[in-house]
């Protein structure tokens, strides 16, 4: 039971982040310098949690879990992996300091970025199993 909720959380948090890296980019480069980094933030937040919900669906069917506990696990262990790619990449790739990234999620707009994350740890508790 393990393999299937580290297989289901890894397939889930590929998928998001891939999809939500390239959103974010976008949000980075084109919607904050228009509308400011709160509302590019509140535009992608709704647009991720969707693509999580319908993610999370298809993972669910391939691999069913079939107990909250278990889809509870899954978005933990989804969330715990999403937030290391979230470091490594910020601190590696884009080469942030450590303080100036965990300081940013203290600004509204990274609170607003962190309850989405957390919605997305939530959502395969939240959307169940799916039926066939």
């Amino acid at each position: 039971m393990l393999h299937k909720i580290a297989l289901s959380a890894l397939v889930y948090v590929a998928a998001v982040f891939a999809a939500a890296f390239v959103l974010g980019t976008l949000r980075v480069l084109l919607v904050a310098p228009r509308l400011g980094e709160l509302a590019a933030v509140a535009l992608e937040l709704p647009v991720v949690l969707c693509l999580s919900w319908v993610v999370a669906g298809r993972v669910l069917r391939r691999w069913p879990l079939t107990g909250q506990g278990q889809r509870l696990a899954m978005g933990g262990l989804a969330f715990a992996c999403l937030m290391a790619l979230e470091l490594f990449l910020a601190t590696r790739l884009f080469g942030r300091p450590l303080d100036g990234v965990l300081a940013a999620m203290t600004t509204l707009p990274g609170l607003v970025g962190l309850a989405g994350q957390i919605g997305f740890a939530l959502v395969p508790a939240l959307r169940g199993q799916p039926a066939g």
